[in-house]
């Protein structure tokens, strides 16, 4: 029998960026129930006939595109992680995909002077852009991509498109803090002050504990010497690819404090190629990743627990170094450990929750 296409496909399924309900600038072009939408965040991905690794491929889906879930199954393998989606044509493991959503903001009118506020990218993607005089508005790549978090410091008119002629916040960079570059403001959510409120601040520092199991890949919280959360997690791959000029992508084992914490970060490499936290980049084919989310630094090199929006592969190894985790619970550890954001949600040095990581 004659195996379909991946141009073939295109054309009889219609699942372009367009059939899944997400313009780049426009809401509502058709009523699309993007309730279960994932956006494939590596180079390619595999459809498989069944759901395992040892099934023959049908068709491949690339980075960026959206994919409507139909079903959710839970297999025998891998055993970390053996969850899969069922998608037109067959199956995909959704260890290498991002579960997205496309809610459109109302944009605030401004932002005072001198202040930075808080948004996250709401939609599965947008693109960038920045302005010079040489060049007028130009696209930046990569794309800012749903869950990142973001530091915007005023409301201004951006690149008037064809399908948006709306209000672009101006993010700050810190990594690129020389370069102001901006995104359509429909496309970002103002954070809420209460998504920055301390849990169980009443607690002492001292009576709060977390616990990284590398060797099972699972995080801890206590109080008091109690169970208050617990997850799985993707540390560092064990190794070091610089050969021993830089930073090993191990994850260190030892006793460590909380040292900062910090809603958003640049991590990888700036948009023009400076390198920053050396070797603690998160994903193997992606040496840039702005607007990392709630990040809370453990050690000195930039070790850090932070949110992830490049994988759902829990459970595995999968950075260079840092404890990844999911967003909502990278957040949630954001806010219970010590120190405490203060100040434009910046935390500064002092007292921090105890950080216990061993085999």
């Amino acid at each position: 029998m004659k195996r379909i296409t991946r141009r073939d496909f295109l054309k009889i399924s219609g699942l372009t960026l367009g059939g899944l309900a997400f313009s780049p600038f426009l809401p509502g072009l058709t009523d699309f129930d993007d309730s279960f939408v994932v956006r494939i965040a590596t180079k390619d991905m595999p459809v498989r006939k069944a759901p395992t690794d040892k099934s023959r491929i049908e068709l491949s889906w690339y980075r960026d595109e959206l994919v409507h879930i139909y079903e959710e199954i839970t297999a025998e393998e891998p055993k970390h992680n053996p969850v899969w989606y069922r998608v037109w044509g067959g199956y995909m493991h959704r260890g290498r995909l991002h579960r997205v959503r496309t809610i459109y903001q109302d944009p605030i009118k401004s932002i005072p002077e001198g202040t930075r506020m808080v948004a996250d990218i709401s939609v599965p993607y947008t693109t960038p852009y920045r302005y010079s005089k040489a060049y007028g508005w130009q696209p930046m790549s990569p794309p800012l991509y749903y869950g990142s978090v973001h530091f915007i410091d005023a409301v201004e008119q951006g690149p008037v498109m064809a399908d948006y002629d709306g209000p672009w916040y101006r993010i700050f960079d810190e990594l690129d803090s020389n370069v102001t570059y901006y995104a359509p403001a429909i496309h970002m959510r103002v954070l809420p002050d209460d998504m920055f409120v301390p849990i169980s601040p009443d607690v002492p520092y001292e009576q709060k504990v977390i616990e990284v199991n590398l060797t099972t890949q699972m995080l801890f919280a206590y109080e008091y010497g109690s169970l208050v959360f617990q997850t799985n997690i993707s540390s560092g791959v064990p190794g070091d690819p610089t050969g021993g000029t830089g930073i090993p992508t191990t994850t260190p084992a030892g006793k460590f404090t909380i040292l900062d914490k910090v809603p958003a970060k640049h991590m990888g490499y700036s948009y023009f190629g400076e390198q920053t936290t050396g070797n603690l980049l998160a994903d193997v084919d992606n040496y840039v990743l702005p607007g990392v989310p709630w990040t809370s630094f453990f050690t000195p090199k930039g070790h850090a627990f932070h949110g992830t929006y490049w994988h759902e592969n829990f459970g595995a190894p999968m950075s260079h170094g840092c404890i990844n985790m999911r967003t909502n619970e990278a957040s949630w550890l954001f806010r219970w450990s010590r120190p405490v954001a203060i100040e434009g949600n910046v935390a500064t040095r002092g007292l921090g929750t105890t950080v216990e990581v061993h085999y």
